[in-house]
């Protein structure tokens, strides 16, 4: 469970790739900053290509060749993690950071069986015997419930179904017993049922290892089910944060309240009303000053084409977000109605 010391913090992090605008650049994280306590699970939510994966794999120094680090700082253990060599960063990745992905049959190696990756695993971070990692990798796939783990150890990733795979990945994420589990989507290729399990031994491992879990997902109904806390990205930018529970039943941005309308109902009665966000996602090099949503947004108005609105505190440092319409001078410029569409409050998925 959380204890309220700060694990993870991150600070204005840019993250640009080259080959995009102009200049050569696309801006994929823009002055990203938040934290992550130890034992918490913190969510990451917006639509794909919002930059939720690419701040993700920056936090493991797996950024692509083309891609870096602009500016900000990523404090670990009061580490900057941006100054790190990539020798000094092997030391971090997988045994203090580990992460589990979208894919997971994927993320293992196809040629080699099971049992051979996790032991050569616990061979290179704990330095122990052939017969001790063996052992090990027995138990750490009994602790994710593969009751058969003896079969597992001898199979191929690509004998195992995609719930078994994602069950060896965290197997192996919980061997080097890291403080903060990185989770890539790792419920979306998987049947509800499945869903549901992987979730389970997630809050099961915070539980019985305190590990804090960075939950990156587009699925509102899994990071409500899981997250203590929620962070919204939309175009590389963080536009609302709040603790879970605040966040779904308040929202104050347009686009997360527009992100919880379009979640679907079993009820007859509203699914025939669920609300469609209009417009696609702009690219990063359409968008020059301003709002990035309002190209979207159904309360824009002057002030939003002239600047993008930063993080602004409400009803206490918990919640924030950015938007015009929360500056009471900028509401009252703004059309009749607006307000309106921001206190609006949500049952969907909480």
């Amino acid at each position: 469970m959380m204890n309220g010391n700060e694990l993870l913090k991150i600070n204005g992090v840019r993250v640009i790739f080259e080959g995009g605008d102009a200049s050569g650049n696309v801006t994929a994280v823009d002055d990203v900053t938040l934290a992550i306590g130890e034992g918490e699970i913190f969510g990451l939510v917006g639509e794909s290509g919002c930059g939720k994966t690419t701040l993700a794999m920056t936090l493991l120094g797996l950024l692509d060749p083309n891609g870096k680090i602009n500016t900000g700082s990523l404090m670990w253990s009061g580490t900057d993690l941006i100054k790190l060599s990539e020798h000094e960063m092997r030391k971090i990745r997988g045994k203090e950071i580990a992460m589990i992905f979208q894919q997971p049959q994927m993320a293992l190696n196809p040629v080699y069986k099971v049992g051979h990756q996790m032991m050569s695993l616990l061979k290179l971070h704990h330095q122990v015997s052939t017969q001790d990692a063996e052992r090990e990798s027995l138990q750490l796939l009994k602790q994710v419930r593969i009751s058969d783990a003896s079969r597992v150890m001898g199979a191929y990733p690509d004998q195992l179904s995609g719930g078994m795979a994602q069950r060896v990945m965290l197997a192996m994420a919980l061997s080097c017993r890291p403080k903060l589990l990185v989770a890539d989507e790792p419920t979306a290729s998987l049947d509800v049922t499945i869903q549901a399990q992987i979730m389970e031994l997630l809050l099961e491992i915070r539980e019985n290892f305190g590990m804090a879990i960075l939950m990156v997902s587009h699925d509102l109904g899994v990071v409500a089910r899981l997250c203590d806390k929620v962070a919204v990205m939309y175009l590389g930018r963080i536009v609302e944060i709040a603790d879970t529970k605040e966040l779904y039943s308040k929202p104050f941005h347009p686009y997360t309240k527009a992100l919880l309308d379009a979640v679907p109902l079993p009820d007859p009665e509203h699914r025939a009303s669920t609300p469609v966000l209009e417009g696609d996602l702009p690219r990063q090099t359409e968008i020059h000053g301003g709002c990035r949503f309002r190209t979207r947004c159904p309360s824009a108005f002057a002030k939003c084409e002239k600047a993008d609105p930063t993080l602004m505190a409400l009803e206490g440092a918990a919640h924030s977000a950015a938007c015009w319409l929360l500056d009471k001078e900028m509401a009252e410029e703004s059309a009749s109605g607006s307000s309106g569409f921001i206190e609006t409050t949500h049952e969907r998925v909480v």
